[in-house]
């Protein structure tokens, strides 16, 4: 069996190196908008952030033991402010993805494993004070994923699959250190309704693969998959390049059909943020 250890100082290696690709200031293609909204104008922001922090992965279709390792993730996320209720309502989408490596508690095996989660909505924003932008909204997302745990021989995997509706709130306040301009922000998510893949416990990818998936196909609510995404960002905007610093915690559990399952990850993001404000043809 090949060592993961070699294979994560890789993958952690490739990480430094494209964190530092990232941290290194370059101009910009458009013009840079400040932190606050102009008038006659389509704010609009694009972010790229890389993660590394810790996970703790539970899934009980593969073993009753939690497992706690690494995870290294990277985060794509686009907001514009569109024309909607005289320019209140922004469009926003994010591209998530994750790459993790743990153990059990005597590190006699281990789990790899991999997500993919895309989702969208709209948020209608107010400003009850100067520099305060508190906003509210919906997403629709959907997210994919798998466990794969090395010293299963029957059942070694399990794939995750989900689709749902989710409340979404935010706030974004704007001030100045010096003469630095900065922008905190706080933005949290919460699924309230969708469907997911969820195999009974003992059910192999045999038998599915036999009978199909559709009786594997759930209600998903917080009664049964309570889950939770927050971000903590804070932005400096430099002369020609704004760098994002932050904390992202991802929650996604499920207790289903005899399987518990939860993967509570906490990551440490760092990325560059770009703004463009669309002028209006004369």
């Amino acid at each position: 069996m090949i060592s993961k250890r070699p294979l994560m100082r890789y993958i952690v290696s490739v990480f430094l190196c494209l964190l530092t690709v990232v941290c290194i200031p370059m101009p910009l293609h458009a013009e840079q908008a400040a932190l606050e909204p102009v008038a006659n104008r389509a704010p609009s922001s694009r972010a790229f952030l890389l993660g590394i922090g810790r996970t703790n992965q539970l899934d009980t279709y593969l073993s009753p033991m939690e497992y706690k390792g690494v995870q290294i993730s990277f985060m794509t996320q686009s907001e514009r402010m569109t024309r909607l209720a005289q320019r209140h309502i922004s469009f926003q989408s994010t591209f998530h993805g994750a790459f993790t490596s743990s153990d059990n508690p005597a590190e006699t095996a281990s789990y790899l494993g991999g997500r993919l989660a895309y989702d969208a909505g709209w948020h209608y924003h107010c400003s009850p004070l100067k520099h305060l932008d508190l906003k509210g909204g919906a997403l629709i997302g959907t997210d994919l994923g798998f466990i794969y745990n090395d010293r299963n021989s029957n059942n070694p995997a399990q794939a995750h699959f989900s689709l749902d509706l989710s409340l979404s709130a935010g706030a974004a306040y704007t001030f100045s250190l010096g003469k630095l301009p900065m922008r905190a922000s706080y933005q949290a998510d919460l699924p309230m309704l969708g469907i997911m893949f969820s195999p009974e416990f003992g059910e192999s990818y045999y038998e599915i693969s036999q009978t199909g998936v559709g009786h594997d196909i759930i209600c998903a609510h917080p009664g049964n998959a309570l889950s939770l995404r927050q971000m903590l960002m804070m932005d400096f905007c430099l002369k020609r390049i704004t760098l994002r610093a932050g904390y992202l915690c991802d929650i996604r559990q499920s207790n289903a059909r005899s399987i518990k399952y939860h993967d509570f990850s906490h990551s440490f993001m760092f990325g560059i943020v770009r703004h463009f404000q669309l002028m209006k043809r004369p």
